[in-house]
């Protein structure tokens, strides 16, 4: 049931789809921590912006915790080693998402913090949530910064840029984003299930930043277990937890924030246009971490789920851990697997290689089996318009696509081509199976810089 608590939002937003959720294959899981490799390979891009440098040379003890990569870029984000070990020789690899990047290889070696000591590390204890005013913005965007978080939602923008003040566009209110609208994924709603703490602390801590007032916990209503604990959580604050409707993709910043405050952020803008600073759950409680105990990003929960696992799992994994580590450790694939996705199957990407390293934006691994991978055999455009009549940013899916494909850049940015938010729905339901998404993504890499 919808409960906004008095915000002006109506608890939606126009278009979108409700795709099958899957969410009970792995929503019931706990989070369980993965045992340390023997080997990561912490990638130095992992985050929208500038690239990092290694930091470590080969056979270089390191410890946890550790930065061994950085850049001075403004709009990039630090890396760290997430256990003890020696670095190995640079080398390079392929992301989920086909970018080719640097990548440092750390050999475990010596004690390592694991299973419940993790666990506890990384979200037990005492999260408070008064007398965070000692805080100063300064101080909290540094050290969200020195820690290397990113949105930790998929986009994996660095989170110190939308932390810093503008004068020019003052921020009065805060979301924190529970809505995990993606299909078969569940690491979100099981972290504000088990974990509350940091991300209360971390939503008060980031409207300390932002000079903020109001703060908003925004969940889908098909998790009241999740509202119901936020508030508990929340309890004595004046954080609301906003019920929203379950719609795909609620998730987005841009449909989240006219669902809970009833502001239209404008086409190719941002939240920040309309005073509004939108972080991932995970992501808030990350802030807490680096504020008040300065421990970086190197660990993230990420689920493991779909018909082709064998166990679908929720799963406490270090940074530069492989696919294929985290599949193993869930019973492997099964007999009918025919695809594995990093990430959920409206917006993720298929893995080519599953020694390919998770990053600070893998928020799930997700194996379809043969009958739900099948595609229609695609045909041409019918105009029907059904990718219009879903697009949750009012786009024209197919003429972006197509102009795209005939590499017509100047019709493409007349149809808002890098606005697209490449959710997915237009591919879902577009009856000449379409690649469209896939177009889109092909013309943003190759339409030429202004």
């Amino acid at each position: 049931m919808i409960s906004l608590e008095g915000l002006p939002g109506k608890g939606s937003f126009p278009r979108g789809l409700h795709p099958p959720a899957s969410k009970h294959l792995a929503e019931d899981s706990p989070i369980e921590v993965l045992p340390t490799p023997e080997q990561v390979a912490v990638p130095m891009l992992q985050h929208t912006g500038a690239p990092c440098e290694s930091l470590v040379k080969n056979k270089q003890e390191v410890s946890a915790g550790e930065m061994i990569g950085k850049s001075e870029a403004f709009v990039s984000a630090p890396v760290h080693s997430p256990i003890n070990g020696v670095a190995a020789m640079a080398s390079v690899t392929t992301l989920a998402n086909g970018r080719h990047v640097k990548t440092q290889p750390i050999k475990a070696q010596g004690d390592q913090l694991a299973g419940e000591a993790l666990y506890e590390d990384i979200f037990g204890g005492d999260w408070p949530k008064s007398g965070l005013d000692k805080h100063q913005s300064k101080t909290i965007v540094q050290a969200v910064r020195d820690a290397g978080i990113v949105g930790m939602g998929g986009a994996a923008f660095p989170t110190h840029v939308k932390l810093t003040v503008r004068p020019d566009k003052p921020i009065d209110t805060i979301v924190v984003n529970g809505c995990e609208c993606e299909p078969y994924l569940t690491a979100d709603y099981r972290l504000m299930i088990e974990a509350q703490g940091p991300i209360v602390t971390g939503a008060l801590l980031t409207a300390q930043a932002c000079g903020a007032t109001q703060i908003v916990i925004a969940v889908e209503d098909n998790k009241p277990a999740a509202i119901a604990k936020l508030r508990e959580a929340a309890a004595g604050t004046n954080i609301k937890v906003a019920s929203v409707k379950t719609k795909y993709p609620m998730g987005g910043e841009k449909q989240t924030v006219p669902a809970t405050l009833g502001r239209y952020v404008p086409t190719g803008g941002l939240p920040l246009d309309v005073g509004v600073v939108v972080v991932n759950v995970s992501t808030a409680a990350a802030i807490a971490r680096a504020v008040l105990r300065s421990k970086p990003l190197t660990h993230r929960v990420v689920s493991v789920s779909g018909r082709g696992i064998a166990t679908p799992r929720n799963l406490l994994v270090p940074v530069g851990a492989t696919h294929g580590e985290l599949i193993e450790f869930c019973g492997g694939l099964t007999d009918d697997a025919v695809r594995v996705l990093a990430g959920g199957p409206m917006m993720g990407f298929t893995l080519a290689e599953l020694d390919t390293p998770v990053t600070k934006g893998t928020s799930g691994i997700t194996a379809l089996t043969g009958q739900e991978a099948r595609r229609i055999t695609e045909t041409n455009c019918v105009r029907c318009g059904r990718c219009v009549d879903v697009c949750p940013l009012n786009l024209v899916p197919t003429r972006i696509a197509l102009a795209a494909k005939a590499n017509d850049w100047d019709l493409a940015r007349r149809y808002y081509i890098t606005a697209c938010v490449e959710c997915g729905c237009c591919a879902h339901v577009c009856p000449a199976g379409i690649a469209l998404v896939q177009l889109i993504r092909m013309g943003k890499a190759q339409m030429p810089r202004d």
